[in-house]
């Protein structure tokens, strides 16, 4: 695509049909996540916007008919940010720019903005299924195992641990949801006054912990954090069902990232071992606004800590009490 995108019919034909015309004043290409779709903002009669064009590579995951739809359910929701435009064929959207903030005030009070915000998304009716989830992340395990980005002798460990935490949530009864799927950091924007949640390629229905345990694991890793966000998202405190739930989903969740950052990192970066930073040091990192993410050595070193992570929750006493109580 040229480097201004109304010269991309598609795109002339979203601006026409959304604000009447397809004369941009500005156009600034942003840097995206790991789909490799074109971003940009651009301003259109002086107000911003967030224009987005798929790639045209497309499988069961990257598919915008089922992506547009759970965005459009949570825009009008007021969780994600007004959909201005949506046109699956073309893969070209338009929302409301969001400038992003930092969230200046106690942690507590962004743990609470976000268990309201998920407990709200879950709310929702109308996100339709695509996988089981659990099997959907074998197959991306698998895709990671076979990318070449970690030594075989190094994975060996996870690969194992993935195993004994796939028999144990495989047997838990589902608590399906309109989930989200991918909330990390940059799929939550503060604008200064509340949380929008962006980038909805993942969505669909799928387990309620999958969206909690991504919080809990970023911004809720201690006991106190985890007991604000369940008793926030359930209006009370939580059981101790749902906390060991939470535990097991936690490792899910680290599973998870480990796997489709080692998978991203193909052909780019490689690891003999899965030596590196500890998780919260990325994390705390990250919120300082390093650039951990921008490359792919980094994104697999991020990588290699959630492995170490999960290993190391699923080695603890805490997995075998967890899979006792849960349910």
């Amino acid at each position: 695509m040229s480097a201004s995108p109304d010269q991309f019919p598609p795109v002339a034909k979203a601006l026409r049909a959304a604000f009447g015309t397809d004369v941009l004043d500005a156009a600034t290409p942003l840097s995206g996540g790991l789909s490799g779709a074109g971003l940009w903002r651009i301003r259109v009669g002086g107000i911003a916007y967030l224009l987005k064009v798929e790639p045209s590579e497309r499988d069961g995951l990257r598919d915008p008919h089922r992506s547009y739809r759970c965005l459009d359910l949570a825009s009008r929701a007021c969780l994600a940010p007004r959909l201005r435009y949506a046109d699956p064929d073309d893969g070209v959207m338009i929302t409301d720019y969001v400038e992003a903030r930092d969230h200046l005030g106690p942690r507590g009070d962004l743990v609470v903005e976000l268990g309201q915000a998920v407990r709200a998304l879950h709310a929702i009716e109308g996100f339709p299924p695509l996988v089981d989830y659990l099997d959907g992340l074998g197959a991306l395990i698998d895709r990671a195992a076979r990318s070449g980005a970690v030594a075989a002798e190094a994975l060996a460990g996870p690969l194992d641990a993935w195993a004994r935490l796939h028999a144990v949530c495989a047997r838990l009864a589902p608590q399906p949801v309109s989930s989200h799927n991918d909330l990390n950091p940059r799929n939550l924007l503060y604008d200064g006054r509340r949380i929008w949640l962006i980038d909805w390629e993942a969505a669909f229905r799928a387990d309620r912990y999958v969206d909690l345990s991504a919080l809990a694991n970023v911004y809720a890793a201690d006991p106190e954090g985890e007991a604000l966000l369940l008793r926030t998202y359930f209006g009370r405190e939580a059981t101790a069902a749902e906390r060991a739930r939470l535990y097991l989903f936690r490792q899910v969740s680290h599973v998870f990232h480990a796997a489709i950052f080692t998978a991203g990192a193909a052909g780019q970066a490689r690891a003999e071992t899965l030596d590196g930073p500890d998780l919260d040091v990325i994390h705390a990192g990250l919120a300082r606004g390093e650039p951990w993410l921008d490359t792919a050595e980094g994104r697999l070193t991020y990588g290699l800590a959630r492995w170490r992570a999960a290993m190391a929750g699923i080695a603890a006493p805490a997995f075998a009490e967890a899979a006792r109580v849960a349910v």
